[in-house]
């Protein structure tokens, strides 16, 4: 068993050796390693992809409770100047997921004194950059052995106080989708237009139509934006009259069901361009998130426990824009709670080239997992 782990040492060793969604083989049979040197009852791997699992068994029966963090990167180039930067080229580790996997070292240190009851499942998932992550770990056959009761994962926040808490019960992060429309007519010479036919007038249509199913502010219920991402049309040549379109739409809600709702009225938009044009239409669906929602008991454990740990509540509108697939692992009854966690205000935002998780936030996020782990596991009183 692993008497000491330096986290500093290892978040900055992470940070060096970055593997982007579906790539992560090496950071996964490192993380494997650590679970085993910790002491690990079991250790699970090859979940979903490259996603592994350490299960720690407590004393006596009680609840599953999983905490979740994610083993990949960006295809960002990395322009901060720290001496632990990328020594990966074009990838680096600008989400912070280097710091959540560190985060659930320190609380598999912790775990070398086994609680009073229950069972802790540290989960390193795969491919949460795509969405593709969580639904597939969840999909494996295996996911049945460790499905929780509860399960926790904290995302960093920069411009919030470093180590202050947002959450609420309810949507924290909205679903998202990204929807390929392929419009096929029929090619002909630039002299001779009216011998094709050109998606040109149905891919002007499509894209204002599209905008202008966006509804509402995040916070409202029925919340909905479509946001176009890249249109073409046919070849950058001057003597063929074009006989194809592409256009991507980024859908976005606050709930599955006004996705849902979305999905059905973006779909209607294409079929009624496509057929008032000739055209023939096609649907790709890319990077599926569903929305994530926190429920009141994980939530209200949560608040208890950032108490515990002396972590004071920010303010922040939620649920935010962006997505996140952890949700993929609630339903079915499992109480789920997704926590911000204070990156700094000075912290220079998710996904830029010179962003770097901050050292000082591992105390914290190891603080809060601990605090949650004692409100749950510990005898009852």
């Amino acid at each position: 068993m692993t008497a000491q782990l330096d986290l500093t040492a290892l978040r900055r060793d992470l940070h060096r050796l970055p593997e982007v969604s579906g790539d992560e083989a090496r950071t996964a049979t490192r993380i494997a390693a650590l679970l085993r040197d910790c002491g690990a009852d079991a250790v699970l791997t090859g979940l979903g992809g490259h996603g592994v699992a350490g299960v720690f068994h407590g004393r006596a029966p009680g609840p599953r409770v999983l905490f979740r963090a994610e083993l990949d990167a960006l295809p960002i180039v990395e322009t901060g100047a720290a001496p632990w930067r990328s020594t990966v080229a074009g990838k680096a580790h600008l989400c912070g997921h280097d710091g959540h996997m560190t985060f659930l070292a320190g609380l598999a240190l912790r775990l070398a004194n086994r609680p009073a009851r229950g069972e802790v499942v540290l989960m390193f998932q795969p491919a949460e950059e795509t969405g593709q992550g969580a639904a597939a770990v969840t999909a494996d056959p295996r996911y049945a052995e460790i499905r929780p009761d509860f399960a926790f994962a904290i995302h960093n926040m920069p411009g919030l106080a470093l180590g202050s808490i947002a959450l609420h019960a309810g949507p924290m992060t909205c679903a998202s989708r990204g929807m390929a429309v392929t419009l096929t007519g029929r090619t002909a010479h630039a002299s001779e237009p009216e011998k094709g036919v050109s998606p040109d007038l149905a891919l002007t249509e499509l894209i204002p139509a599209m905008k202008a199913l966006s509804l509402g502010v995040v916070t409202d219920p029925e919340f909905r934006l479509a946001t176009v991402t890249h249109a073409r049309l046919g070849e950058p040549v001057f003597g063929i009259a074009p006989g194809e379109a592409h256009l991507f739409v980024t859908l976005r809600a606050a709930r599955d069901d006004a996705m849902a709702a979305l999905v059905e009225a973006a779909g209607e938009l294409v079929g009624d361009a496509a057929a008032g044009h000739g055209m023939i239409a096609r649907i790709d669906w890319h990077d599926i998130f569903v929305a994530c929602h926190n429920t009141p008991a994980a939530t209200d454990i949560v608040r208890r426990a950032a108490e515990q740990a002396g972590l004071e509540t920010a303010g922040m509108t939620l649920p935010m824009r962006p997505s996140e697939d952890f949700g993929g692992f609630g339903g079915d009854g499992v109480d789920l709670a997704m926590i911000f966690l204070g990156a700094g205000q000075d912290c220079p935002p998710l996904h830029a080239p010179d962003y770097d998780f901050p050292d000082a936030l591992i105390g914290p996020g190891v603080a809060l997992f601990g605090a949650i782990l004692d409100r749950l596991l510990t005898d009852p009183a």
